[in-house]
């Protein structure tokens, strides 16, 4: 998944601001992620009413990490909220940093961090929607390895994603841990020969990587950050603040076809790997079906745990201040946004 994860932190906040520009091209060249079956509404057929075009941005390439959102597009379920949907592609292309401020891509998908970055440097954009509840980022060990618990990281060497490592530096900070970290790509081989002792991973990800590459889940330790009070959100549903005001309806019924999409793809996750491996071959990314139901299977975990029968729909103010306040700390932004500036969610009678 992470081919380009070395710049990962600065590299979104650069991705973002194409919003325009990839929109555009993307009309221009015909390569939509965009399926109206037989069996769906037609551009016509919305209440009589001509479908409203709108655009979203993922953070990545097509993986199951964004499956609610091809399968609203496959089983008609955005048609069905009058909206023709395309999903911008995820192309790794170096940026200026110029505001979106024309709107172009009318939605996005960003890790809570990216967001408050992206809006404390000026650029206009509120939470809509916060469907996960959880970080699923996490450290490994091995329990060959005799690292059994966070004191235990102390004089070791962790390999961290270049430019992801505020986060794991916070936890060291807070737990007075002095750990040597190395940079590291999208590979997890240095970890897998013994060059490093920890590894940072998304549970969703890089873990079931690991486990394929011989590792039985018994034999590895995991630390999730949120578990030691680093609950660094991802996965929020993003406008800019422009849009929320002029069309409020638009984007709740964004927001409730990609949760219903969501929903179809947990009760379907056979047929819902099938749609992310069709677009994923049309964009050309390589995939396998059992990393896909892995991955999938994980966001259930994240978006409606056992359980829980409707989807997460809160930005705490303590998560939120959480990862604002390291971002300041770490100077990668000034001020604090306002929390009620930047969160504003759509859906509030849940």
């Amino acid at each position: 998944m992470k081919t380009f994860f070395k710049i990962r932190l600065v590299y979104l906040l650069l991705v973002i601001t194409l919003f325009g520009a990839y929109a555009c091209k993307e009309k221009k060249t015909g390569t939509e992620s965009r399926v109206q079956n037989s069996d769906t509404l037609s551009t016509g057929d919305y209440n009589g009413k001509a479908l409203r075009k709108v655009s979203f941005l993922p953070y990545w390439v097509t993986t199951a990490q964004f499956a609610g959102y091809y399968v609203g597009i496959e089983k008609g379920i955005y048609l069905k909220y009058g909206i023709d949907l395309t999903i911008i592609p995820f192309k790794p292309v170096v940026t200026s940093t110029t505001p979106i401020s024309t709107g172009e891509a009318d939605f996005a998908a960003l890790w809570l961090a990216n967001a408050i970055e992206l809006k404390a440097k000026g650029t206009d954009i509120v939470n809509i929607a916060q469907p996960s509840f959880r970080s699923s980022t996490m450290l490994i060990t091995k329990k060959s390895g005799s690292v059994e618990s966070l004191k235990d990281m102390n004089l070791r060497r962790a390999g961290i994603w270049a430019g992801y490592e505020m986060l794991p530096k916070a936890l060291f900070a807070k737990y007075k841990l002095d750990v040597n970290i190395i940079p590291i790509g999208n590979s997890n081989n240095l970890f897998l020969i013994g060059g490093v002792d920890i590894i940072i991973a998304n549970w969703f990800d890089e873990y079931h990587s690991i486990i394929n590459s011989g590792y039985d889940p018994e034999e590895l330790n995991t630390f999730f950050f949120a578990d030691y009070g680093f609950n660094f959100l991802e996965d929020g549903i993003y406008c800019l603040s422009d849009k929320l005001k002029k069309d409020p309806e638009l984007c709740k019924d964004f927001v409730m076809a990609t949760l219903e999409g969501w929903r179809y793809a947990f009760e379907h996750p056979d047929e819902a790997v099938d749609i992310v491996v069709k677009y994923a071959q049309k964009d050309k990314i390589a995939v396998n079906k059992i990393h896909q139901k892995w991955m999938l299977d994980r966001y259930r975990d994240l978006y409606l745990p056992e359980g829980a029968k409707e989807f997460n729909n809160t930005l705490s103010i303590k998560d939120y201040k959480l990862v604002a306040e390291i971002l300041k700390e770490n100077g990668s932004i000034k001020e604090i946004p306002d929390f009620n500036l930047f969160y504003k969610p759509i859906i509030k009678d849940r």
